[in-house]
C-alpha cells in the first residue's frame, strides 16, 4: 500500500488545531526539527521518514507511539488506553521527560548548527 501523507499532514493539523499547538510548539514537544515539522504539515515534501520521527510526533500530539504511522500505511491508529496510565502514575511523568529531552535534543542541534555555521564563516 502506497503511504499516504498527505493524511499524515491532515491527522497532524487536526490534532494541533485540537491542543491549540503551533508548530514550533510541537517541534519542541518531539525534538523533531522545526523545518521537518513543517514540511510533514504542508505535506509538500513526500519522503521517507525515520519511524521515530513519526513516533515523536504521535507523542508530542498525546497519541499512541504508532499513530502516524498507522494513519501513513491507511490502518486505523492503535488507542491509547487511559486504564494503563491509571494502574502507572509514572507513565505520563516519564513520557513528559522524554518529550522535554527531545526538545532539549532539538535545540542543541539547532546551536550546533549555527557554531558550525559561524565556524565555517570564519575560514
Amino acid at each position: 500500500m502506497a503511504e499516504d501523507w498527505s493524511a499524515v499532514a491532515e491527522a497532524i493539523n487536526a490534532r494541533a488545531n485540537e491542543l491549540a499547538l503551533k508548530q514550533k510548539e510541537i517541534a519542541e514537544r518531539s525534538g523533531v526539527s522545526h523545518a521537518i515539522v513543517r514540511e510533514i504539515q504542508q505535506g509538500r515534501i513526500k519522503r521517507r521518514r525515520s519511524p521515530r520521527t513519526l513516533e515523536a510526533l504521535s507523542i508530542a500530539l498525546d497519541w499512541h507511539p504508532e499513530h502516524l504511522s498507522a494513519v501513513l500505511q491507511g490502518k486505523r491508529p492503535p488507542e491509547v488506553t487511559p486504564s494503563a496510565e491509571s494502574f502507572d502514575p509514572l507513565v505520563p511523568l516519564l513520557q513528559t521527560v522524554i518529550r522535554e529531552l527531545r526538545g532539549l535534543r532539538a535545540q542543541v542541534g539547532t546551536l550546533t548548527s549555527r557554531l558550525d555555521d559561524r565556524s565555517s564563516q570564519k575560514d
